[in-house]
């Protein structure tokens, strides 16, 4: 058996830590006597773009993902021939269908598409040329819910569909100026989709006679369609992108009209399942690869223009972990950065027990501190390892109170002027914060916002929704960012700071509570909270100062934990509630992605 040296060319080297180690690298840890072994995470994501201006379900679709086209589809109170094109960025109106009509089917390009069919059991079909669509002949049956694809205007295939008085197998290839009939599907069925071009296509889900939801999946050769591997979810209304050897289903309904936000890629042979779209949703269109997809469009119930992009085989970050605190702990106070972070106040067994006790972590270690003047749990920290603030909480019940630490000790100010619970607040400074949201008895949510420039804290404009149990991040007073947070109910509304006033911004992927954010208004991440089903979450979202993006989920889902970092590239998780006790665990999120596997311990 080859050498460690032969394989690779070198050595394995003899490092303390892991300065200078390179992605791939096995090398021996002096510091804690461990083989260990460097790689790179990659994982597929969906992320937030911007909304279509016309919300819209059952519209068809074309092109890539930095160059789409949407039109058709269904906008109460009717049927809609709208056309919009997509640019990488935003939705811009463009001419419109001749014909308003919803199910209709689409392929090609944002500059040779076409569109057949439609509801109710249309045959118009309609070729756009990149500025205008010119109807040209119709199809030999006329159907809704059909599946269609194609590389351009001049060449596509319509399948299925229903036409009366039922359900069709029906398949025609389009030439560039005429329909011709072809062999059948095996089965025949509506509201189903497809990928692919004229001579190689991919048929898939869709309802059959009887209102049966299916999974079943065919592949056109040319000439014949054969049976192939099922979806893993059965499921109607859903979108695709890509080949007849690589592509993508996402979203769709179950049985019962259940909006699913489940994702499929297929290899030529099989279906897998992969990262779920951010929102449930039936109805909707896609664009683009099997790496590189558009999702728009669709019903959540109500009718939506939210657009998600699709990126696969991306470097994604990753959460390690780090040293405990010595006191475990939920719904405490922050500051710091990912190595250089304090813990203060919080839960340490659960209500009505609270805390004052502080630590301090180096990177590595958590250290104890001095306690705080008044012990509390649900307050708001900012600043960093050796100037922080802490503001708020309970008890005393929603108090106001404020205290600053000096790195060794913790020293009462000025009071906030609206005591309260479970509000958000930017992290970065101790002279030059922002409070914003929370909660105070008897069960009253506010949208108030206080500013602190030092020395006292003013009352300043209010968010545009009040809620609690919310995240927050930012660098000062003038520049925060809120998100998520309870309503009622689970939100993922964020909203931007710019000093004065509150704007509502891209919501976020998923609605989570007690979660924690940290990082500033233009690059922050939330992490671990609960979502609306109630169970405690590990998922990761990070903000780019436009879109939400859902990287990788933490090692220890839990809620109400605290944490502290200035960017979405390095954070710290600490503390929390998993299940029925706090804890100590602590993670460190590197946005590159480098993660270190232990390959033996010392006992080995």
């Amino acid at each position: 058996m080859a050498t460690y040296k032969e394989s690779v060319g070198t050595a394995v080297q003899n490092i303390a830590g892991d300065d200078g180690v390179v992605t791939g690298q096995l090398w021996y840890d002096s510091s804690d006597s461990e083989f260990k072994y460097k790689y790179q995470a990659y994982g597929n994501a969906w992320s937030t773009g911007n909304s279509m201006n016309t919300a819209r379900k059952e519209l068809g679709g074309a092109g890539t993902q930095t160059a789409a086209l949407a039109f058709g589809g269904r906008s109460p109170p009717g049927d809609t021939a709208i056309t919009e094109q997509y640019d990488g960025s935003s939705w811009t109106e463009v001419n419109d269908l001749n014909t308003a009509r919803r199910n209709l089917g689409g392929a090609g390009t944002q500059t040779s598409a076409l569109a057949f069919g439609g509801g109710p059991n249309l045959a118009i079909t309609e070729s756009w040329n990149g500025s205008s669509w010119t109807e040209v002949n119709d199809l030999n049956t006329g159907r809704e819910n059909l599946g269609g694809a194609g590389a351009d205007n001049t060449s596509a295939i319509a399948f299925a569909g229903s036409a009366a008085p039922g359900d069709s197998a029906a398949t025609e290839l389009w030439n560039g100026t005429n329909w011709t009939e072809v062999n059948d599907l095996n089965t025949a069925r509506a509201e189903l989709r497809g990928f692919g071009i004229q001579t190689a296509a991919i048929a898939f889900g869709g309802e059959t006679p009887g209102s049966d939801v299916v999974a079943n999946t065919e592949n056109w050769n040319g000439s014949n369609w054969t049976d192939v591997a099922d979806l893993n979810v059965a499921r109607r209304l859903t979108a695709g992108s890509g080949t007849s050897t690589s592509g993508l289903a996402f979203g769709g309904a179950k049985a019962s009209n259940v909006k699913i936000s489940n994702t499929e890629s297929w290899n030529g042979s099989i279906w897998t399942e992969t990262t779920d779209l951010n929102l449930a949703r039936q109805g909707l269109a896609g664009a683009g690869t099997s790496t590189v997809s558009l999702a728009f469009g669709g019903e959540v119930p109500d009718v939506t223009g939210s657009t998600e992009e699709w990126n696969a085989g991306i470097n994604l970050g990753a959460w390690h972990t780090g040293g405990n605190l010595n006191t475990a702990r939920f719904d405490s106070g922050g500051a710091g950065t990912r190595d250089a972070a304090l813990c203060f106040g919080g839960h340490p067994d659960g209500p009505p027990t609270t805390t004052g006790e502080t630590e301090s972590y180096n990177g590595t270690a958590w250290a104890e501190l001095n306690n705080m003047n008044t012990a509390r749990n649900s307050l708001g920290g900012s600043g960093t390892q050796t100037a922080a603030l802490a503001f708020g909480g309970n008890p005393p019940k929603d108090t106001g109170n404020t205290e600053l630490w000096n790195g060794y000790n913790w020293t009462e100010v000025n009071d906030m002027n609206t005591g309260r619970r479970q509000f958000a607040s930017s992290q970065a400074s101790s002279t030059s914060a922002l409070a914003f949201g929370g909660e105070s008895s008897p069960a009253a949510r506010h949208a108030l916002t206080e500013s602190w420039n030092g020395s006292n804290w003013t009352e300043v404009a209010d968010l545009n929704t009040a809620r609690y149990v919310l995240s927050g991040s930012g660098a000062s007073n003038t520049s925060s960012l809120a998100f998520g947070g309870d309503t009622p109910p689970s939100s993922t509304l964020t909203e931007s700071w710019n000093g004065s006033n509150w704007t509502e911004v891209n919501d976020m992927n998923t609605a989570v509570i007690d979660a924690y954010g940290a990082g500033t208004a233009t690059s922050a991440l939330n992490f671990g909270g609960g979502n609306p089903s109630g169970s405690q979450g590990a998922l990761t979202q990070s903000w780019n100062g436009t879109n939400w993006t859902n990287e990788n989920d933490m090692n220890t889902g839990r809620r109400l934990l605290t944490g502290s970092g200035t960017s979405n590239t390095a954070a710290l998780a600490f503390g929390g509630y998993p299940a029925d006790e706090a804890v100590t665990a602590t993670e460190e999120w590197d946005a590159t992605g480098f993660i270190t596997k232990t390959i033996t311990t010392t006992t080995d």
